[in-house]
């Protein structure tokens, strides 16, 4: 009866200073960085899911540049090749390699919406009208959703790196998690410089 008491006792110890020492709030955080990645994924998938539709609307259009063309086929190759599981958000190297194709592709395709421009029939294409009034909105949608990732992240790694949390973190191997950097985003999000001067261009 005593062993059981005293038992009982640890149990309640253990699970107090569980609390006191951000356990709970290790859990709490953790599965809302993955529903915030998962939101992430659903957008870039969202988008790959239009490239195709846009991809054969501009097909369609005489002597259109093949390699603008090209470019957004290969970049959408590359991104929808890595398998974005939850595990990648543990795993930085491999984040890194998703986040850098996921990047090319958006240079791919805001040099392909810049070169459209230079399309009347394109420009008055009520389908591909339609479809990049979608893609604008996925890009926001995609925005928003990087930025909660990053504020969720940034609450985890602040609990994995503070004392007396970071001890938790070592105990039960709460390692920091990757997130999204700045390298090379305002060159991604900026217009490409197009030039349709031909004699400028030998």
């Amino acid at each position: 009866m005593i062993r059981r008491l005293w038992l009982a006792a640890f149990a309640l110890a253990a699970t107090l200073g569980l609390g006191g020492c951000g356990y709970n709030d290790f859990q709490r955080l953790d599965e809302q960085v993955k529903a915030s990645w998962s939101e992430v994924l659903n957008q870039y998938q969202r988008r790959a899911d239009l490239i195709p539709n846009i991809v054969a609307t501009v097909k369609g259009e005489a002597n259109f540049e093949q390699e603008t063309l090209t470019k957004v086929i290969e970049a959408r190759s590359r991104a929808t090749s890595i398998q974005a599981t939850p595990a990648l958000i543990n795993d930085p190297e491999a984040f890194n390699k998703f986040q850098q194709a996921q990047g090319q592709l958006t240079g791919a395709l805001s040099r392909l919406m810049a070169v459209a421009e230079a399309y009347p029939t394109l420009k008055a294409n009520a389908a591909f009208q339609d479809l990049r009034v979608q893609l604008e909105g996925t890009e926001n949608r995609i925005t928003v959703a990087r930025n909660r990732y990053i504020k969720t992240v940034a609450d985890y790694n602040v609990l994995a790196r503070s004392f007396p949390t970071n001890l938790t973190a070592m105990l039960f191997s709460y390692s920091v998690k990757p997130s999204f950097t700045v390298q090379n985003e305002a060159a991604i999000s900026a217009p490409p410089a197009v030039s349709f001067d031909k004699a400028a261009s030998k």
